[in-house]
């Protein structure tokens, strides 16, 4: 089977497609035939060295979806009850969340490096990872999800406890977490609005749903962002940096936010005065449980939500793919398709 492989660092060029044996599932694994994977920034992190943990060579990739083909010994009954075998299936992107809600495990970790991830073409998982394949989508829709998706419902439904109706600020529209977090936002019935540094992708973000956004390189953006909106109640942030001053700037009496990443960077210049009189709450928030999954494919199938897909490309051309994430230039999913 086909596999792409790192077995040393120095960014996207360093990913090789390689012939490697097909992996046979062992206890308690089922074997996915993978028809499509997805990216993550965490893929072109892990290629720079700039994730920590890293062990070479790997085979990264956390999305993925794909057919049951084969079920491994000592399957817990009421996994093989479920009939697996054959069934279109989204694979839980991680593994030992553990038995706490609140926070993971020491023992979480995101699926690909240092286990074997999705950019190949059979992949073996615990059987509790299998989780239906919403019927609307198609195999790229559904490989788009998992990493991303759960990401942004964690960010905005559990630690933001967004509500319809409430206003919602989601930064750096473009990314696959920002933009499932306006999927989610907007479907929930909130009042969405956005930021980013293209002005293209504000635009595209209007035709998605979103009532409006500010560019942030524009020097009075946070001014521009408080007029705009009239106060945010959930703020869904994976910036930090400079900007977040600004965001923080809008929050309504009561509101939340969300941090699910730094790319830019620590923030200064945070004014205590305005979140203790406002009652205003900062939240952590990273990944998601497996019941966070399940919900989040409910949400998806009740409300027919289909990802938004920037490019689709063959699992022969994963250097392109990951060199476009690196350039920042899509706006939504990059996709790998195997079959």
């Amino acid at each position: 089977m086909k596999a792409v492989i790192l077995r040393q660092l120095g960014g996207p060029e360093q990913l090789q497609v390689e012939e490697v044996a097909v992996p046979e599932p062992g206890p308690g694994q089922v074997r996915v035939r993978l028809h499509a994977s997805a990216l993550n920034r965490r893929d072109v992190w892990i290629t720079l060295g700039q994730y920590p943990g890293i062990h070479l060579p790997c085979t990264a990739g956390s999305d993925g979806a794909g057919v049951v083909d084969k079920i491994g010994p000592n399957v817990p009954d009421d996994l093989l009850q479920q009939d697996w075998l054959g069934q279109e299936v989204v694979i839980y992107p991680a593994y030992d969340w553990g038995s706490d809600p609140r926070f993971p495990s020491p023992a979480f970790r995101v699926l690909g490096m240092p286990d074997p991830g999705t950019f190949t073409e059979y992949l073996c998982v615990p059987a509790g990872h299998l989780f239906p394949k919403p019927a609307h989508l198609n195999w790229e829709q559904a490989a788009a999800i998992p990493l991303a998706g759960l990401t942004s419902w964690r960010a905005l439904m559990t630690q933001g406890a967004a509500q319809p109706g409430e206003t919602v600020l989601v930064t750096g529209i473009g990314g696959g977490v920002a933009t499932f977090a306006l999927k989610w936002a907007v479907a929930l019935g909130a009042k969405v609005f956005v930021t980013s540094g293209d002005d293209r992708k504000l635009e595209q973000a209007r035709q998605l749903g979103a009532t409006g956004g500010v560019n942030y390189r524009a020097d009075d953006w946070d001014k521009q962002l408080a007029k705009l909106t009239g106060g945010v109640d959930v703020v869904v942030d994976g910036t930090g940096g400079p900007a977040f001053k600004g965001c923080f700037s809008v929050l309504k009496p009561g509101g939340r936010l969300v941090v699910y990443g730094s790319t830019t960077g620590n923030p200064a210049g945070l004014d205590l005065v305005r979140l203790f009189f406002r009652q205003v709450r900062i939240v952590g928030s990273t990944m998601g449980s497996p019941d966070e999954f399940a919900a989040m494919l409910r949400f998806v199938a009740e409300y027919r939500i289909e990802p938004i897909i920037d490019q689709v490309l063959p699992l022969e051309q994963a250097v392109a793919a990951h060199q476009r994430l690196l350039a920042a230039e899509q706006m939504g999913k990059i996709v790998l398709r195997n079959h």
